[in-house]
């Protein structure tokens, strides 16, 4: 299983989240499920945002929204962890909701995708630079 992306798309987020160094970023992936074609910065509006992440929930209804409307694909969501791997936390697997989402994990200045396939439940997927 993998998944396509760009590599100045992947190189922005990357550059994005090492900025980044004391919070955690988040945004949006858009595309189809086997390929991210844009990626969208959005507001970590969590409450503790240095060790968690919550998209800011009108910039997640307003890209459903545009989706709805002919607009692209809302696939998945990109976040960083500031000071650990980019594979699933805890936390982030109790989030997962098993929808098929990809989950585009930033850390060490390194990404790696996973797959939500189940509730709490992610497997990895690899990224290919396109």
């Amino acid at each position: 299983m993998s998944v396509t992306i760009s590599s100045s798309v992947l190189d922005r987020i990357i550059a994005l989240a090492a900025a980044s160094q004391d919070g955690e970023i988040c945004g949006l992936l858009f595309g189809a499920p086997d390929a991210i074609a844009t990626a969208e910065p959005c507001a970590n509006v969590a409450e503790h945002p240095a060790r968690s992440f919550e998209i800011d929930p009108a910039a997640l209804l307003a890209a459903h929204r545009r989706a709805r409307h002919g607009g692209p694909a809302v696939i998945g969501h990109y976040h960083s962890h500031p000071t650990g791997n980019p594979v699933p936390s805890p936390r982030d697997a109790a989030q997962a909701m098993g929808d098929g989402a990809i989950w585009l994990i930033i850390g060490g200045r390194q990404a790696r995708a996973w797959r939500s396939h189940a509730p709490g439940a992610f497997a990895e997927v690899a990224i290919v630079l396109i």
